[in-house]
């Protein structure tokens, strides 16, 4: 059986792969031959990893692999998180002579849930990113001391740590992904000024929230209101952050506040009426008739 080579193929096993990238939360597919028939290039059971750039494992190469992975880029490039079965004759829609049917499950991942920029490493933005590590949420954590990262543990998967000077405000802001929520909560309350103040110029967040009280915002408003933001803009900062049922003072008591807040700010999963693969078509994998799939 001919073999048709793969752009961007690597050698790791499809298990190790899709652990690595369930840890980052890095979007990625898992294609499974459920159902053949006929001569087929493998087993029920084989399995394959895609990402939008790589393919690791194998369901045993050729056209019809080509396809699968045709179309599981397909759900990725939609973002999708959902699960299709994809039939293969492969003497029809793949065109090859072994003359098989194959059903491959096609199961698809569309990352992290949500991005997260914090500003700020101080104790409550540790606490933070502890309670954040176990989540499927990509974390951006940034801080203008270039020491302030050093005694912290940041091998956290999902996680990037950036320092950054307080000159390069302008830069950091700019380099965020669009659809971040953010968090100001710096050590020092004129670079949290000025985050607000850029975070707001640039716009594209998902949300943005500034640690403090409320007499630090009255003073951060007047001065962002004098910069030229106005007061619709100025409404969507939420300061002081956490929900406001919450109470006490501790760096820990006040991140799990900020993480419930957080939750609350997640995106609804889409919902379906129909999710995953309907039972009919399953029966006819596992249940039908062998000899109907034969082309």
């Amino acid at each position: 059986m001919e073999q048709t080579p793969m752009t961007a193929s690597e050698t790791t096993t499809w298990h190790a792969a899709l652990h690595r990238l369930q840890r980052e939360a890095q979007p990625h597919a898992l294609a499974s031959v459920v159902g053949v028939a006929g001569s087929t290039p493998r087993e029920p059971g084989a399995k394959m990893i895609i990402t939008t750039q790589a393919v690791h494992d194998t369901l045993g190469g050729g056209h019809f692999e080509l396809q699968v992975i045709e179309a599981a880029r397909a759900l990725l490039a939609a973002g999708e998180t959902t699960t299709r079965l994809e039939a293969f004759p492969l003497g029809g829609r793949s065109g090859q002579c072994c003359g098989g049917f194959v059903h491959v499950m096609i199961e698809s991942y569309s990352g992290a849930e949500m991005t997260v920029a914090v500003f700020g490493a101080g104790h409550v933005g540790q606490a933070l990113i502890g309670l954040m590590a176990p989540l499927p949420w990509q974390v951006l954590w940034l801080d203008s001391r270039p020491d302030a990262f050093a005694p912290l543990d940041t091998s956290q998967p999902r996680l990037t740590c950036i320092s950054s000077p307080m000159e390069r405000i302008d830069a950091s802001v700019a380099a965020l992904p669009p659809g971040a929520h953010v968090l100001v909560m710096t050590h020092d309350h004129d670079e949290d000024r000025r985050l607000v103040d850029a975070l707001l110029a640039r716009g594209e967040h998902a949300s943005l929230g500034l640690i403090g009280s409320t007499s630090k915002w009255a003073s951060f408003r007047r001065r962002l209101q004098e910069a030229g933001h106005s007061d619709q803009l100025l409404a969507t900062v939420r300061c002081p952050i956490g929900i406001a049922q919450a109470k006490g003072k501790r760096p820990y008591e006040i991140a799990l506040s900020v993480m419930a807040e957080l939750l609350s700010l997640k995106p609804d999963p889409v919902r379906r009426d129909h999710r995953g693969v309907e039972a009919p078509r399953l029966r006819q994998v596992f249940v039908g008739d062998s000899d109907s799939h034969t082309p």
